[in-house]
């Protein structure tokens, strides 16, 4: 009941935009990624510098619904396709995706997927990497369900861990998204 009377009073104070409103038939996928990582035009009341560089990493270790795309891979084909329809250059934005855990299986052409069926994180995993993201597995989580480098989806690289992968991009300027 306190959730509903603030938001009664926010939307009465006029504090929500159209925008913010947005419905799932406002959310376009674009400009640089097509099929993948929908966003809403939003006015934007935090202002990004030109110079902006964006080095980002993304960690994830929940596997999808099998036959679904992983949410957090989405997430980073939104983050690009956000930032360019934002004024940001494709060049100024370096993605990086460490994967451990469960979620190793999203990126392998093993356990989850049906052979001679295409796993469903194979086209946009080939996305992100045909647009400079670099994707990391964490060896230990892929020892784990007996996952090798050759049964990873192609540009994807093994690292030592998922650790490692973390505390080199950190020490390479890259923050860690925490969605």
């Amino acid at each position: 009941m306190k959730r509903f009377t603030i938001l009664t009073a926010l939307a009465a104070g006029g504090l929500f935009t159209a925008a913010s409103l947005a419905a799932p038939e406002d959310f376009v996928t674009g400009p640089l990624i097509e099929n993948f990582g929908a966003v809403a035009p939003i006015e934007n009341q935090m202002p990004i510098p030109e110079d902006t560089v964006f080095r980002i990493a993304f960690d994830v270790s929940t596997p999808a619904e099998v036959g679904e795309i992983n949410r957090k891979f989405n997430s980073a084909a939104r983050f690009l396709n956000m930032h360019t329809a934002a004024g940001i250059a494709a060049d100024d934005i370096q993605l990086a995706i460490v994967i451990h855990g469960g979620a190793v299986q999203d990126v392998s052409t093993g356990s989850h997927f049906t052979p001679g069926v295409q796993p469903a994180n194979a086209e946009l995993i080939a996305t992100l990497l045909a647009h400079g993201v670099k994707i990391y597995v964490c060896g230990q989580s892929a020892a784990y369900h007996d996952i090798g480098v050759e049964n990873l989806l192609p540009g994807v690289t093994m690292a030592l861990s998922a650790m490692t992968a973390h505390a080199l991009l950190q020490q390479d300027g890259y923050t860690l998204n925490p969605f």
